[in-house]
C-alpha cells in the first residue's frame, strides 16, 4: 500500500473559482473543458480526462443527491481500470499539494468529492490485476 496523504495535500476547487498560489498543482477532472472558463486564465497544470466519469455515468447520476451513494459505488468502479492515473495523482499529492478543479455547481455532490475520498484512502479501490489466493 502507498504511503498515506496529508488531508491538506488535497484540495477541491470549483473551475469558477479564480486560481490561487496555495493551489499547488491545479488538475482539472473533468472530461469536457468548463464552459465559459478561459483556458488562458485558468491556470491548469494537468487535465486527466480519463480519471473524470464515464459520460454514460455522468449522464445517469445527472447530479440528483437521491442517486449519490450509487454514484460513489459506480464511479469507484470505474476508477479501478484507471490505476496508472490514479497512481499519478497520489504520487503528486504525496510531493506536494493538489487542487482538483471541477466543473459541477454542487460542491458535496460531485466526482472530485469521491477522487479525493480514495486519494485519501477513505474509499477503498482494490486493484484489478492483483489476484486473490
Amino acid at each position: 500500500m502507498s504511503k498515506r496523504i496529508a488531508a491538506a495535500n488535497v484540495k477541491l476547487k470549483r473551475a469558477y473559482e479564480p486560481p490561487a498560489a496555495s493551489d499547488g498543482t491545479r488538475i482539472l477532472i473533468d472530461r469536457v473543458w468548463p464552459r465559459g472558463v478561459d483556458k488562458a486564465n485558468a491556470a491548469i497544470d494537468h487535465w486527466d480526462k480519463s480519471i473524470a466519469p464515464s459520460t454514460m455515468l455522468r449522464n445517469w447520476f445527472g447530479h440528483d443527491p437521491a442517486r449519490w451513494q450509487e454514484f460513489r459505488r459506480r464511479y469507484t468502479n470505474e476508477i479501478r481500470g484507471h490505476r496508472e492515473q490514479l497512481d499519478e495523482l497520489r504520487a503528486r499529492a504525496q510531493s506536494g499539494r493538489i487542487t482538483l478543479v471541477f466543473a459541477a455547481h454542487d460542491k458535496i455532490h460531485n466526482h472530485a468529492i469521491v477522487l479525493r475520498d480514495i486519494l485519501l484512502d477513505r474509499i477503498e479501490v482494490q486493484d484489478p490485476r492483483a489476484t486473490s489466493a
